[in-house]
């Protein structure tokens, strides 16, 4: 277990303004990322930067993740969708700031990553969470509607099922761009969408229907 690295990363973290809550703090303590990638480059988990976890994806950032769950404001019992497993380490962090009375459901088109991510979620103990393959563009109506939903692809808008899914005074997050994206939350109440802007961010394209 790499305790120094996470405990000197999270105080970065905390000093560069990433993570602002308790809750978020405690999280990132909880969650040991190095059970969220590959052996070999296991030493390097406590490294502020994406890693490759195969079929060309990645595992976000530390401080992409501390970012996105801050802007999502999250809270105990909620059910929120992910579009993007990938690795599993982010809805990880999200099932604990949800707690065992909430639960995520986190969408991967491949299959291989979708039950990896599902030996590690097993391997850090998070039980709340549901790694289903398919479609993220299309979200998940099988359980929906939702607290929260957010996507750790760019994306060329939000997919309009995701808007559908999404419960009222729900908050979504996603990053609006091919690969270089500006990190987007909208907020909706009712008939009345308010979006605010968190910044500058790249990830990996969303692919499907209503992505690229």
């Amino acid at each position: 277990m790499l305790v120094k690295e996470r405990n000197q990363l999270i105080t970065r973290l905390k000093h560069e303004g990433y993570i602002k809550s308790l809750a978020v703090e405690h999280t990132f303590q909880l969650i040991p990322r190095e059970l969220f990638i590959p052996d070999s480059i296991r030493h390097r988990a406590y490294v502020d930067t994406p890693l490759e976890i195969g079929e060309g994806q990645t595992i976000s950032a530390p401080h992409m993740v501390a970012i996105m769950c801050e802007a999502l404001d999250i809270h105990k019992g909620q059910k929120i969708l992910e579009i993007g497993a990938g690795s599993g380490y982010h809805a990880a962090v999200v099932a604990t700031l949800v707690g065992n009375n909430g639960h995520v459901y986190s969408i991967e088109r491949f299959s291989m990553l979708a039950e990896q991510a599902r030996v590690h979620l097993k391997k850090a103990g998070v039980s709340n969470v549901t790694v289903v393959v398919g479609d993220g563009s299309l979200g998940y109506p099988e359980q929906a509607s939702y607290d929260r939903i957010y996507l750790t692809c760019a994306s060329p808008g939000v997919p309009p099922p995701l808007f559908a899914q999404l419960k009222d005074k729900g908050k979504l997050l996603i990053p609006n761009g091919d690969r270089i994206c500006t990190l987007e939350r909208y907020e909706k109440n009712k008939s009345k969408i308010t979006r605010t802007n968190h910044g500058g961010c790249v990830f990996v394209p969303l692919v499907g229907k209503y992505g690229f």
